[in-house]
């Protein structure tokens, strides 16, 4: 009897030990499954505003407050840019002063908690450009998805997609240049954002469902005639552009992809997001099993995937994205020379190569579409 209850018990440690298993494997894979646009992702910091003055804001001293470049500043009712440290400007030996270009909406005040972000226009191209755009919908297969359609003289469209943490607002980083090369912009949300389908399980799969959405805008701009297509996507966005480039029905459509900071491994991805969410090292495989029953992914498919390019491929990517390995782009780049070039930018977080040097970015992604126009 004593042996019964006694494996009873060991039965009973073990579905309780399961089922805790399971719980935190769910609630560490919610930092990228769950992951809502437009919040900053768990790995960047808050960071304190000390004091503002005419053209100058005083941060939290700390590797993020002090990266090269301009970014957009963000708050959980406000919005501003900040460019350059101002290396001589009095300031605590706690603090950073950057430039503080403009304060979109909202107020600073000291104490206030911010964060940096990719996204340095909100709103839309024509408030925030001055572009003449069109608010259109995409047809999906789970229904229309909101899009901006900035118009160009070219038959070559560019299909902009977002990535973790980000709207389709990150697209007007670069929406301007792309209008001075007078290519037509098309700029997509897709399932899981502000104003488009739910996806049906309610999690974001990183691209590996979502790219549906982005052969949809393929079929779009085909459609409405666009001759030839490049695709532009960050994060997992560059996930989506590379398997819609191989799966999709109108990839002969594909002329190019411009990739920034591409998740080519979203098992390691996952891995980051729940890391920086103080998930103890040893659980972190739960996570990524949890992820993998939650969502139907196998094993790490993105990196499979992304394997072959078969169009020209631009890259975008740097040493310090703490999310989505640079490693990874380089052996791409390294293992298909003659189609994949990669571009470097250090200092920079995980999508926000452009952010860390505007100017290098555009040049390189100006030569690298010439050919394509």
């Amino acid at each position: 009897m004593r042996t019964v209850k006694a494996a009873a018990a060991a039965v009973t440690v073990a579905l309780a030990a399961g089922a805790a298993s399971v719980a935190v494997g769910r609630f560490a894979s919610d930092a990228a499954l769950k992951a809502p646009p437009g919040r900053p992702l768990p790995t960047e910091p808050r960071l304190t505003v000390h004091a503002t003055a005419a053209g100058q804001i005083a941060l939290t001293r700390d590797l993020a407050s002090l990266r090269p470049g301009t970014y957009g500043l963000a708050g959980d009712a406000t919005h501003a840019v900040v460019g350059p440290v101002l290396g001589t400007a009095p300031h605590s030996a706690d603090t950073v002063v950057r430039r503080l270009e403009r304060v979109t909406h909202g107020t600073l005040e000291p104490g206030d908690k911010v964060w940096l972000t990719p996204n340095v226009y909100v709103g839309n191209p024509r408030d925030a450009l001055g572009l003449d755009h069109a608010d259109i919908d995409v047809p999906g297969e789970l229904g229309p998805l909101p899009a901006w359609f900035v118009p160009g003289a070219r038959t070559t469209w560019v299909i902009a997609v977002h990535g973790l943490g980000t709207t389709r607002e990150h697209a007007m980083n670069v929406m301007e240049f792309l209008h001075r090369q007078r290519f037509p912009v098309l700029a997509l949300a897709y399932r899981g954002d502000l104003g488009a389908p739910r996806s049906p399980d309610g999690l974001n799969h990183l691209g590996e469902t979502e790219w549906r959405d982005l052969d949809a805008a393929i079929r779009y701009a085909v459609r409405y005639g666009a001759e030839q297509v490049v695709l532009l996507g960050w994060s997992t966005g560059a996930t989506m552009a590379l398997r819609a480039a191989a799966h999709s029905g109108l990839r002969d459509r594909v002329s190019g992809l411009v990739l920034d900071s591409p998740v080519l491994s979203w098992a390691t991805t996952l891995r980051a997001l729940a890391a920086a969410r103080r998930t103890p090292g040893a659980l972190l495989p739960l996570a990524v099993r949890a992820a993998q029953g939650r969502t139907g992914m196998e094993g790490d498919r993105s990196a499979a995937a992304a394997a072959a390019p078969t169009v020209p491929t631009l890259v975008f990517h740097g040493p310090d994205d703490a999310l989505a390995p640079w490693q990874f782009s380089r052996s791409l780049a390294g293992a298909h020379p003659n189609i994949v070039a990669l571009h470097t930018v250090r200092q920079a977080p995980h999508a926000a190569m452009w952010n860390a040097d505007p100017s290098g970015y555009e040049e390189a992604l100006r030569r690298f579409l010439t050919p394509l126009m």
